[in-house]
């Protein structure tokens, strides 16, 4: 037998050795890749992850999940293959009570390291949704509310309902048409349609006065809301961006010299559900508050929303001596200074008649 001295150091080397082995185990483990692969060929509903097309899976993390709940559905899906490790590490590391709430991408070659060190950060997926220069808020509202990672919080109740909170929400007395801003919006999940049309609003308001500051001076404008009207009327005549400030030049100059805007766009505003795509006489003659052929003036709101380019035209409109104009059939205007001009304009593209 050993003596006493040697056999105490034995199992010292013993015990060493075996917690070196476990210490480079451990490493080992938590510095393992997850196991997405596996994953894959049992995905299906109530699993944890989520194909997400983002070239990976997306794992929602709730409010109130904790960090031994999270790991032990992570080891369940196979995701995980060693959880007692990554409990381990995240006890004596600290950063298992530091785990935010939110959506979260895992990649091909992600460790549970990497992992926990992104949930911590909040490292969260950003989603977009895309607001489009030209449409109606009611547009523009639909594309907030169906998107899947959005909570909707404005009741789609009648007409008149939907309104009082968008004025209470937007703090006008007024139907808030053309008050957010069209963008490309990042979020992350439980964003609800409120925060982000209060961005777009806060945005638009922000653009709007940046742009109103350095404004022509002698325009037709009691302030920076009839330049607003004006730029979304703008932005729905526009079909060429090199052609705004001229066509903002036509409408400044008729406002001017008490001219009807006779604007198509404004009249088929009006006319709203009962629009079936194809502008008649009828329709031009129908008398509704947006109907630029019977009314002077601006409409009594905007009618899309506009882009800043549109705004700035309103606010730096070309200086020529135009007041007609006449879609040429491919996007682009015939401008005219007379109204002689402008008839045979409309002979030549909108009849086809060659004079």
């Amino acid at each position: 037998m050993l003596p006493d001295k040697k056999r105490v150091l034995l199992w010292v080397y013993i015990v060493l050795a075996c917690s070196l082995l476990r210490g480079i185990f451990f490493i080992q483990h938590i510095n393992a890749p997850l196991q997405l692969d596996a994953f894959q060929s049992q995905q299906g509903a109530g699993n944890i992850a989520v194909n997400t097309g983002l070239d990976g899976y997306s794992i929602v993390i709730e409010p109130g999940t904790t960090f031994t709940g999270l790991i032990n559905r992570l080891a369940a899906e196979g995701i995980l293959e060693h959880p007692f490790d990554v409990r381990l590490y995240g006890r004596f590391s600290g950063l298992a009570s530091s785990i935010k709430a939110g959506d979260y991408l895992l990649t091909a070659g992600m460790t549970p390291r990497m992992l926990l060190e992104k949930l911590v950060k909040g490292d969260v997926i950003i989603y977009q949704v895309v607001l489009l220069e030209g449409w109606t808020l009611a547009q523009a509202l639909a594309a907030i509310q169906s998107h899947p990672m959005i909570t909707s919080t404005l009741e789609a109740g009648s007409p008149e309902q939907l309104r009082q909170q968008l004025q209470e929400l937007l703090q006008t007395d007024k139907y808030p048409e053309g008050f957010i801003f069209p963008d490309t919006y990042n979020f992350s999940r439980g964003t609800t349609d409120r925060d982000l049309l209060l961005r777009a609003a806060n945005t638009m308001q922000k653009v709007l006065a940046e742009e109103w500051q350095g404004r022509d001076v002698g325009l037709p404008y009691s302030g920076p809301y009839e330049a607003l009207i004006m730029a979304s009327i703008i932005e729905k005549e526009t079909g060429l961006a090199s052609e705004r400030e001229q066509i903002a030049g036509v409408f400044v100059r008729r406002l001017q010299q008490r001219i009807r805007l006779q604007t198509d766009p404004t009249v088929i505003y009006g006319l709203g559900e009962s629009y079936d795509g194809d502008l008649t006489r009828t329709d031009l003659r129908t008398a509704t508050p947006y109907n630029t052929y019977m009314n002077n003036g601006l409409t009594p709101t905007p009618i899309a929303l506009p882009g800043r380019e549109a705004i700035s035209a309103s606010l730096h409109p070309d200086q020529s001596d135009t007041l007609y104009f006449v879609a040429r059939g491919d996007g682009s205007h015939y401008f005219s200074s007379t109204l002689e001009e402008h008839q045979q304009a409309v002979r030549q593209y909108q009849l086809g008649i060659s004079e």
